[in-house]
């Protein structure tokens, strides 16, 4: 069946060409939902490496005081951001809620994510 997933039609996925902007919106939970996972991973890995000890926390803390690993952060938090929003989006079209707004949806949803997005860069980068 056509557009079922499996290993031979998953990069399909996450091909843009011919999409409405529901399946847009969809594609992008896809995206950063998998960048939460990995996240999720790579943080579940950090936390055990600090079991070490003092010296490994505090060297940890030194770490992320770095610009990189800032906005390392504010990607994942935007990404929860996206993911969040978005993802009631594609709730209340599951549920037929305002199915012939797919596209203004996804508009506001961008916008309210951006706003978010914003208001945490503007805290995390020190302009406020």
């Amino acid at each position: 069946m056509k557009g079922s997933p499996s290993p031979r039609n998953f990069l399909q996925w996450f091909d843009p060409r011919g999409r409405s902007a529901g399946s847009w919106g969809f594609m992008l939970n896809r995206i950063t939902g998998l960048g939460l996972v990995l996240y999720l991973a790579m943080h579940m890995i950090v936390l055990f490496q600090l079991t070490r000890g003092a010296e490994a926390y505090d060297s940890f803390i030194q770490l992320m005081k770095n610009p990189i690993f800032i906005i390392g952060e504010l990607l994942v938090i935007a990404a929860g951001i996206m993911h969040g929003i978005n993802g009631i989006r594609i709730g209340l079209t599951s549920f037929g809620i305002a199915v012939r707004y797919q596209l203004t949806m996804l508009i506001i949803a961008g916008i309210i994510s951006a706003g978010g997005i914003l208001f945490f860069a503007i805290h995390m980068l020190g302009g406020a």
